[in-house]
């Protein structure tokens, strides 16, 4: 697709470069995976584990808080760890949260799977943003890697639905296909990033280790106090929270709003995850060339009128072709934020800012979800289409305050 063809002036990308571009979508692919599923899956566990939405959205809290340990760590790890240690690392993480999942355990340990599995997410997928974020081409690239997410996300309802309506009572035997997915991406990340993964660590004298700590707090502490590390994680913050709160709720609010049959409703956010992937294939090219800051404003206005056709059309087909429009104008929102951000900053920072931008942005899509179960236990899911208007139009303003970025000389 246009999208990932790269323009004749450049040269061909080197094989081994080739294969860590793939290792780097495939991890996103398995995060679509395990995102994408939860909001097809979440009739059944509340019929399984006897709860509400209330206590439903305990699985977005413990999925925060391991986007938020990610978060404290992050900087430290980097400091000790080379980029092929925290990928395994959080590939391993996943397939643990998995492992775990599919012997269906009690809700508590069920929800705290998802810490582990945001955990892993946040070592995994930061780092391998950046890496992309580096190479030669990279809107392009990044365009490609979070089209893999929504890939994933795009999959994994059909899955989901498929092997829970088979027989409702082993919907968690879905998680089996994450798990072999897990598997793959810690052998792919191995194969492509072996050379770093088999380097020696050096030892370190205790006066070595003080200074990697003191440079790991200042560069963090210069990241922290550059406002526009903050103004552009507000866009983030409240973009992943629309989208991962749509994808999280839409079949409980087309199931009991709508009064949708809840075998089919569960393919509905495929609909919207598709329309996220063709967006983040097709729309790269044309969001660069036309100018990614008017572009982004235009797709937004787009996404808030057809979010208000979701919300006051009471007609499932028309609704389920808005949310999936509104999936596709979305979609090149992730790779051209990062695109804008890696500009944005000095070479000293760039990793680091990125990573919490990318960080602070997965918080978001943790928390707004967890709040929108909360208020739904009391108010009914119907709260969900007025929070996705406000999510929207929040950011739409932040990207609006997002200053421009200054040319930095690495």
């Amino acid at each position: 697709m246009e999208s990932l063809q790269i323009d004749t002036a450049e040269p061909p990308v080197p094989r081994l470069l080739l294969v860590k571009l793939i290792s780097s979508g495939f991890s996103f692919f398995v995060a679509g995976i395990n995102d994408g599923s939860l909001g097809a899956l979440i009739p059944y566990i509340r019929n399984e584990y006897g709860i509400d939405t209330n206590v439903v959205s305990i699985v977005y809290g413990t999925t925060f808080a391991g986007w938020f340990v990610a978060a404290l760590t992050n900087s430290y790890l980097s400091q000790y760890f080379n980029l092929a240690v925290l990928l395994l690392l959080g590939a391993a993480l996943q397939i643990l949260a998995h492992a775990l999942r599919v012997w269906l355990p009690p809700f508590p340990l069920f929800a705290v799977t998802f810490f582990v599995a945001a955990l892993g997410q946040a070592y995994q997928d930061t780092h391998a943003n950046n890496f992309v974020a580096t190479v030669q081409g990279a809107h392009r690239w990044l365009g490609f890697i979070h089209a893999m997410y929504m890939a994933g996300c795009l999959v994994a309802p059909f899955v989901a639905t498929g092997v829970a309506s088979s027989e409702s009572s082993r919907w968690h035997f879905f998680y089996a296909t994450p798990l072999g997915l897990g598997v793959l991406n810690l052998l792919l990340v191995w194969v492509a990033f072996r050379e770093w993964a088999t380097m020696k660590q050096s030892s370190q004298s205790e006066e070595a280790t003080t200074s990697r700590q003191r440079d790991a707090r200042t560069e963090m502490q210069k990241t922290l106090s550059t406002a526009g590390v903050w103004l552009i994680s507000l866009f983030f913050f409240f973009f992943l929270g629309a989208v991962i709160t749509a994808g999280g709720w839409i079949v409980e609010y087309l199931v009991d709003v709508r009064n949708g049959d809840l075998d089919k409703m569960g393919y509905v956010p495929a609909g919207f995850y598709g329309g996220g992937f063709l967006g983040r294939l097709l729309l790269a090219e044309p969001t660069h060339r036309f100018g990614e800051r008017r572009m982004i404003f235009v797709y937004i206005v787009l996404c808030l009128a057809l979010e208000l056709v979701f919300w006051l059309v009471p007609d499932i087909i028309t609704e389920a072709v808005a949310i999936s429009l509104l999936g596709f104008f979305s979609g090149p929102f992730f790779a051209t934020g990062i695109s804008v951000a890696s500009k944005l900053f000095a070479a000293e920072i760039r990793s680091s800012a990125l990573a919490f931008i990318f960080l602070l942005g997965q918080i978001g899509g943790a928390v707004f979800p967890a709040v929108t179960g909360v208020i739904a236990s009391q108010a009914g899911v119907k709260v969900l289409q007025p929070m996705l208007v406000g999510l929207l139009g929040a950011t739409g303003v932040s990207w609006l305050i997002i200053p421009k970025p200054r040319l930095h000389h690495d």
